[in-house]
């Protein structure tokens, strides 16, 4: 079985039973909402004890359960622009603001990156008599670059000077 298999097994359960990314989350508990949907969805692997939960949850096979429990291939998007029109405004986001989050992040912090592996994620509905929001905060480690054959004098890491 591949990974995308189980994705899809674990979709049709959520379809067949009626669950909501709510109650499956709750039943596993122990991490981030939003982690335990990405890992369900193929793009996070769950720790130990949250893959037995999921897999007592689902009725999964022991291979399955280890399955969860190994880190994935990320990278959901079949294709580059996506053609879903909800991640298409997130890669949006990106072509329009992209450069501008880049220079603000390393006017700010220095020469680096924000990190989406020590990262964490929300996400919540704003009420709003125009319409909901949703409103999304990303928070992620700002990463230095490394300066390496630096010599005396150059700092080691590209940490904003003062």
């Amino acid at each position: 079985m591949k990974r995308e298999d189980l994705t899809e097994k674990l979709l049709d359960i959520k379809r067949e039973k009626g669950w909501t990314w709510k109650h499956i989350q709750e039943e596993i508990g122990g991490l981030s909402p939003i982690l335990i949907t990405a890992a369900c969805m193929g793009q996070m692997k769950l720790p130990k004890a949250q893959a037995r939960k999921a897999a007592e949850l689902f009725g999964l096979s022991a291979a399955e359960e280890r399955m969860l429990n190994e880190p994935p291939y990320r990278g959901s998007i079949p294709q580059m622009p996506p053609t879903d029109p909800l991640i298409y405004r997130f890669y949006e986001l990106v072509m329009v603001y992209g450069t501008t989050w880049k220079e603000l992040i390393q006017e700010e912090f220095g020469d680096g990156i924000m990190s989406a592996i020590d990262f964490n994620m929300t996400m919540e509905r704003e009420p709003n008599n125009k319409g909901d929001r949703v409103k999304m905060n990303l928070s992620g480690k700002f990463l230095p670059y490394k300066y390496y054959g630096n010599e005396e004098g150059v700092p080691d890491y590209g940490f904003k000077e003062p």
